[in-house]
């Protein structure tokens, strides 16, 4: 089935950026589970938080690799906040119109949120992020994203209990 085009296909398509989209069961809400669905390194697969600040108009999005755990305190450090906490579900689809799942900081630059990239992603040649829409992916150079979504780039994860 073809995917209709997308706000954030329509936006890399505006910047002249060229991307492949990845389709998968709408089903999968697991960055980890997508890596495994479509045969990607996790490192590559990005997921995008929503997190709360505290102000609910002002909400930080943050992207780290699907097998790393976002570290609020570092993430508030680079933010300039005291202290941060994980948008409840509901509230991150409140706040940004898309499903879990399938928010997208692309389907969210014209509503100028502000975005948080995990360092590593820069030493990659491309990633893999939402669409907007559960069930696809884009693959896109990072170095083209990064000039797109200017996001602040900072170590905002670690390991964690995972992989």
């Amino acid at each position: 089935m073809a995917v209709k085009k997308l706000n954030s296909m329509r936006l890399l398509e505006q910047h002249n950026i060229p991307y492949e989209v990845i389709e998968f069961p709408d089903t999968i809400h697991d960055a980890l589970e997508l890596a495994e669905a479509v045969g990607v390194p996790p490192h590559m697969v990005y997921k995008t938080l929503v997190v709360d600040t505290g102000d609910s108009k002002k909400p930080l999005l943050a992207l780290i690799a699907a097998h790393r755990r976002l570290d609020l305190k570092k993430l508030a450090a680079a933010a300039g906040f005291k202290k941060l906490t994980m948008a409840p579900h509901a509230s991150a689809e409140q706040w940004t119109g898309l499903k879990t799942g399938g928010i997208s900081p692309l389907a969210l630059v014209a509503k100028n949120w502000k975005v948080f990239i995990d360092q590593p992603a820069t030493q990659l040649q491309q990633i893999m992020l939402s669409a907007g829409q559960r069930g696809v992916n884009l693959r896109v150079p990072i170095q083209s994203l990064l000039q797109v979504l200017k996001p602040t780039i900072a170590e905002i994860s670690d390991d964690g209990d995972e992989q």
